[in-house]
């Protein structure tokens, strides 16, 4: 169960309406590495963890991702206040008000709306972490991208926070996937486990029965 805490998770106070910078941001609001998908991934992967430690790891996060797409949300909604005809078609941000108005609408910078296929979740907790330490370099590859094409010093102390961010998710990503590996004895996990034969793939090539466990090899 989630507990609503009515504040963001860090401050945005945007004074300058910019519509050309919301439409770049809106990107990590519903884009490919953004942060509703981000949420929703690890959100739906922490089920097939083996263990606590991972299933919390992958809920802590998914939670704190969803405080960074409000955070996203409202700077999109800040930089778009008040815009007259004219500064919406200046700032390139006519074509999303045809469809949305300035309304928070989960797309992408290039126009394309959220889409679950950019998110995984395959069940298997190594895979699934992989793709989680990808997906946090991706997001923070994104906001560098922002912060190389943001002038105002209200939006760059905002994204210098979300980028810092992912480094840290990057980070227990990665300690968790040392834990797998520490804690999961691979041969047997995929072998035994989920019933694949996997002879010739890292086993004991001169033993038949290596996958009974009685051949008495060490391999």
């Amino acid at each position: 169960m989630f507990v609503y805490e009515k504040k963001l998770q860090y401050p945005v106070r945007i004074t300058r309406p910019d519509p050309q910078m919301a439409a770049r941001i809106i990107s990590q609001y519903g884009g490919p590495d953004g942060e509703l998908g981000a949420s929703l991934r690890y959100l739906s992967q922490r089920y097939s963890m083996p263990c606590g430690e991972l299933k919390g790891l992958l809920t802590d996060i998914g939670v704190e991702e969803l405080g960074h797409l409000e955070i996203v949300g409202a700077m999109i909604h800040q930089l778009t206040r008040n815009l007259s005809c004219d500064d919406l078609t200046a700032g390139g941000f006519d074509a999303y008000f045809v469809d949305h108005g300035t309304g928070v609408h989960p797309t992408s910078a290039g126009g394309f709306p959220f889409h679950a296929a950019s998110m995984q979740s395959k069940g298997d907790p190594i895979t699934d972490l992989h793709e989680n330490l990808a997906a946090e370099q991706k997001a923070r590859t994104t906001y560098e991208n922002l912060l190389l094409q943001a002038d105002d010093p209200d939006v760059i102390d905002v994204l210098r926070y979300l980028r810092q961010r992912e480094i840290v998710h990057y980070q227990r990503f990665a300690e968790g996937l040392a834990m797998v590996q520490d804690q999961l004895d691979e041969r047997n996990f995929y072998a035994f486990n989920l019933g694949l034969d996997l002879q010739g793939e890292g086993h004991c090539n001169d033993c038949d029965n290596h996958k009974k466990k009685d051949c008495g090899c060490d391999d």
